[in-house]
């Protein structure tokens, strides 16, 4: 059974850092693309990176471009997400997804959010 555990959230003060995690379970990544997505409170869910273990072609939303790297780490079947330079505007919750490598460019996927497999979120507070 396909599963992502997402962790590494807290609190952080503006402009500090946090690292992100997903763990992936029950499937390898080789084969899938994995997305990081957020929600704020009263706002709709968010692309905000997503990369693709088929050609390793990454996506950033225009907000974290130049603050957020995605990464993965096929030994630990791990995706992660180094967040840098962190702003009150990046506090929600974060999920992680998985889904199945297709002709579908990831930063469609990303931008459309059309991945089928979700964790269950891991909550970002960036507040002095």
């Amino acid at each position: 059974q396909l599963q992502l555990v997402e962790s590494g959230g807290g609190l952080v003060q503006p402009g500090g850092s946090l690292r992100l995690s997903c763990a992936a379970s029950g499937f390898t990544l080789e084969y899938y693309a994995i997305g990081w997505f957020r929600q704020a409170p009263g706002s709709e869910r968010e692309g905000v990176s997503c990369i693709s273990s088929g050609d390793g072609s990454t996506y950033y939303a225009d907000s974290v471009k130049g603050r957020f790297t995605i990464s993965t780490d096929s030994a630990k079947n791990t995706v992660y997400l180094q967040m840098n330079s962190l702003k009150a505007e990046d506090t929600a919750v974060y999920y992680c997804a998985a889904d199945r490598v297709s002709l579908t460019p990831v930063q469609t996927m990303c931008v459309f959010m059309t991945f089928r497999s979700w964790g269950q979120g891991t909550q970002v507070t960036v507040s002095s």
